[in-house]
């Protein structure tokens, strides 16, 4: 038992280390043995656990994958609306985004294609999701019936994706999540009916002050 936790702890050092090189340095640039190196264990080490760097990738892809689907069943559990469910799920992946760097390498990994996934893209599933909960979200009357989901869907997952991209790159910690807002009051003010705009316009001013102090 002590061993398999040993060789549990082993392979999380050797994920976190990758996913700190790639998100700093970028995934060509970094080498196996420069990985090694940053997580401090042995080239046999992290051959035990990884055949090659594709495979730190995938694995890294695959922590992405985890939390954005933990993220959004823990929210479905809440009782929130759709609308409402969708909004906290964007500020809580910025907030991941933002605290640690296993979250931006993989949105690194996932956006310019070096490594192909072996689940479906993330940002496929971060769609389907949106889709789904844009859809309950007009039956339960808080968006308009007639938006075209698939493309509101689109072209948010591609919002958040950017927000968190050019944060990361050019603004100072905290920032994306006023960038998210901001983002939000825009769509709730073309896709929310009037008489529930201004739920969604205040819960979006509250995300944005709970993300960035938390």
């Amino acid at each position: 038992m002590a061993r398999q936790l040993r060789a549990k702890q082993t392979r999380a050092t050797i994920v976190g280390a990758a996913a700190d090189l790639f998100d700093r340095r970028g995934y060509e640039s970094t080498s196996l043995s420069e990985i090694v190196a940053h997580a401090g264990v042995t080239k046999g080490a992290l051959y035990f656990h990884f055949a090659a760097k594709e495979d730190l990738a995938h694995a890294i892809l695959g922590l992405q994958s985890c939390t954005f689907r933990r993220l959004a069943k823990d929210l479905d559990e809440r009782g929130y609306s759709s609308l409402e469910g969708l909004m906290r799920l964007t500020f809580a992946m910025s907030r991941f985004y933002e605290e640690g760097p296993v979250l931006r390498a993989g949105m690194r990994l996932a956006t310019t294609g070096m490594v192909q996934p072996l689940m479906p893209h993330p940002f496929t599933e971060w769609r389907e999701v949106a889709t789904a909960r844009l859809l309950s979200a007009v039956r339960q009357s808080d968006v308009h019936p007639d938006i075209d989901v698939g493309s509101v869907a689109d072209t948010l997952v591609s919002s958040v994706v950017g927000i968190c991209a050019v944060g990361n790159a050019l603004e100072p910690a905290g920032r994306p999540s006023r960038r998210l807002a901001e983002m939000w009051k825009i769509r709730i003010r073309g896709m929310v009916p009037v008489s529930r705009r201004a739920r969604y316009l205040t819960l979006a001013t509250q995300l944005e002050r709970k993300t960035a102090t938390a």
